[in-house]
Formats: C-alpha cells, sequence, structure tokens
C-alpha cells in the first residue's frame, strides 16, 4: 500500500495513447490519494485497473464542475488528498479544471502539478517545424466566432497550433484554404503514441486529397508553419 500524500490538489498527467506512458510519480500519486476526480470514469477506471490503483473516483468534467468544486475543496479541508485527471493528456489543457484549481488557490490550499504528456507539445517536437514561438489555441471554434478565429491565423507570423474532431477537419482545411493568400505548410498528428501514429506533413491542398483516402478517427494535433522566411 503506498504512502499517503499530504492534503491538497495534485495535477495528475495521463497517458494520450499509450498506457506506459505514465511515470512513476504519477502512479504513485494515483495510489496515495484519497481521491480522484476524472472526466469520465470508465476511461480512468481502465486506467487504474491497468496500474492495480484501487483509489476511489469522483466524476468532474464541464457539465457538473460548479456543482463539484466546492465537495472537492472541502474533502481538501477535511484532511483528504484529491487528484484531478483528464481523460488524456494533462489536465486543464482543453480540458476542465480551471474553476477547482482557481479556487484551491483562492483558499490557500497547495496545488501541485507534475509533468507530462500532453498532445500538442508531443506533436509539434515531431513535426520539425519552428517550435522557438508558438501559440496553442485549444479547439477551433464550431460556431460564433469561427470566422473570426480563421482570420486571426492568417495574420500571425509564429507556428500555430489547435485541436480538431475527425468530423470535422475537412471542414477545417476547406475553410483555411479558401481564405488564404500565400502558400504554408500543415501538419497533421493523429494517433498520437498509438500503434498507428502517423503525422502528414505537406501544403493544404495536398493534405486535403490524402485525407479523401483515409478512415478519419481520433482527435487531430493540427499544426500551421506561419513563421517569415
Amino acid at each position: 500500500m503506498s504512502e499517503k500524500v499530504r492534503p491538497a490538489l495534485y495535477i495528475v498527467p495521463t497517458p494520450i495513447g499509450n498506457m506506459d506512458d505514465m511515470t512513476f510519480r504519477a502512479v504513485r500519486i494515483l495510489k496515495s490519494v484519497d481521491i480522484i476526480a476524472c472526466e469520465d470514469t470508465r476511461v480512468t477506471g481502465k486506467l487504474l485497473f491497468y496500474y492495480k490503483i484501487n483509489t476511489p473516483m469522483v466524476s468532474y468534467h464541464e457539465y457538473n464542475e460548479s456543482q463539484k468544486v466546492d465537495f472537492l475543496v472541502n474533502e481538501i479541508f477535511r484532511g483528504k488528498a484529491v487528484a484531478l485527471v483528464s481523460d488524456a493528456g494533462t489536465p486543464l489543457i482543453s480540458d476542465p479544471g480551471f474553476p477547482l484549481v482557481r479556487k484551491c488557490r483562492e483558499e490557500r490550499i497547495d496545488v501541485i502539478a507534475l509533468p507530462g504528456a500532453s498532445a500538442f507539445v508531443t506533436a509539434i517536437s515531431a513535426s520539425g517545424f519552428p517550435s522557438h514561438q508558438f501559440k496553442f489555441l485549444g479547439f477551433v471554434p464550431n460556431g460564433r466566432g469561427r470566422k473570426k478565429f480563421l482570420e486571426s491565423l492568417l495574420e500571425e507570423d509564429c507556428t500555430l497550433i489547435m485541436y480538431e474532431s475527425p468530423n470535422r477537419v475537412k471542414r477545417f482545411l476547406k475553410d483555411l484554404n479558401k481564405m488564404k493568400e500565400d502558400d504554408f505548410r500543415i501538419c497533421l498528428a493523429r494517433e498520437l503514441t498509438k500503434k498507428f501514429e502517423e503525422y502528414i506533413i505537406d501544403t493544404i491542398e495536398n493534405i486535403q486529397t490524402k485525407l479523401n483516402e483515409l478512415t478519419l478517427k481520433g482527435e487531430f494535433v493540427i499544426i500551421i508553419d506561419k513563421n517569415k522566411k
């Protein structure tokens, strides 16, 4: 049995695909805390089973954040240690968690963040695109603000990184291609750390052709090289 850790909120990254990417420290923390707050107990449950972790879970996602923040903060005040995880990667990176962390800071509760997996960091490190300066933009807006978002991409002159779902990635490329004036390279990364990991690096037009030949599943990391030569 793991030694208990002190009462605090622990931000614990989880694998983005390959179960073996957990750190020793992350496993130890998840075994040692009293509660694991997770987006989907079914997803996190598979991870806990893999590492033989028996810590109780509570759901914490975008639809119940406001209700669960006070509960989790009160549990820490009662002397319990709470770990926050997302379904994959580092919590709060395009995932729930910000209200909980902010509340803990306001209440002077220690927040201890562990380093670990992140899809966009993994993708840019292997893309071959300039990484000395970049912007991470989260998920591409699908409704209001989409046009303004696309226009802002064309004004940038650094590497841009964003996420997109498989059922919308073609639309994103089509819309961006209509608006652009200059050509630039794009990297689509998918199935990162998994058996069929793939990086597609080309112009927008060529990537659009390639996508028509693929079965699209899983979220995409999109990287745009806007660095001016």
